[in-house]
């Protein structure tokens, strides 16, 4: 952990180790954030986001944990708010694809387990619990408290071969609208980002598929996202820039879902 001062914002980012989450975690800290990273155990990517975030000159720190296995919730948010101070913001990023991509008729309960599990499931429960600390809590009126939840364009999106993963990706959406309308009373946002097409190592092994389709016009922009470009989303919806947005699905895809011919 760094030694720097608390700041006035914090934020524990999910699955902050690489990919999305790294990204975000980096472009928080770059707006002043201290922040925590979730992921299953420490590694070198998160070893070196630790390193990046403390080269920003704020609080960071690691916290082990596994998203769905949601009898570890509070010992994860209190180890977060040991870590970088009192959170004011969630983002729900950790998340996992399906065990094969195949024929819908073939997808196993295993698999379908295991994408609610930590997608879905792991979530809402963590959002859950992250939300009744805040209310319980006096906040600053000046400081926005938010819960970001990166779900996917294939909340919306059919994808016949991953089945599984659109459908927790389907509920990680509704649970961020239902947080939504809880919440407003209490000065909370919730909000969705839906990335679509994004260079990440989860997409690696159909990066090359993806991109010929996205030169072929699959998306009017002619290029496939980057971790950056959720991250500059992340941090707008953390620092309330849309605060009166409450609820709002940000679709972060290149016009992927957007109807055009």
């Amino acid at each position: 952990m760094a030694e720097q001062e608390s700041s006035a914002r914090a934020a524990l980012v999910t699955g902050g180790g690489r990919g999305i989450g790294q990204a975000i975690a980096l472009a928080l800290a770059e707006a002043g954030f201290a922040v925590a990273i979730n992921d299953l155990a420490q590694s070198e990517e998160a070893a070196e986001t630790l390193q990046r975030l403390a080269a920003a000159g704020v609080r960071a720190g690691f916290v082990a944990g596994d998203v769905a296995a949601i009898e570890g919730h509070a010992a994860l948010l209190d180890a977060a708010e040991a870590a970088v101070g009192p959170l004011t913001t969630l983002v729900n990023n950790a998340g996992v694809s399906v065990a094969h991509r195949g024929d819908l008729l073939d997808v196993t309960p295993e698999s379908f387990d295991r994408c609610l599990a930590v997608n879905a499931r792991g979530g809402f429960f963590l959002t859950q619990r992250f939300a009744k600390r805040l209310v319980r809590r006096a906040r600053p009126a000046d400081i926005h408290h938010a819960i970001i939840t990166v779900t996917s364009s294939n909340a919306q999106a059919v994808s016949i071969a991953r089945g599984e993963y659109c459908v927790s990706k389907a509920a990680a959406a509704m649970t961020s609208r239902l947080f939504a309308v809880r919440l407003a009373p209490e000065g909370i946002g919730s909000y969705d980002i839906q990335p679509g097409i994004i260079e990440t190592a989860m997409t690696a092994v159909v990066r090359d598929g993806y991109a010929r389709r996205v030169s072929e016009g699959l998306t009017p922009l002619p290029r496939m996202g980057q971790p950056e470009d959720i991250a500059r989303i992340a941090v707008a919806l953390a620092r309330g820039d849309f605060a009166f947005a409450i609820g709002q699905t940000v679709q972060a895809d290149g016009g992927l879902l957007i109807r055009h011919y």
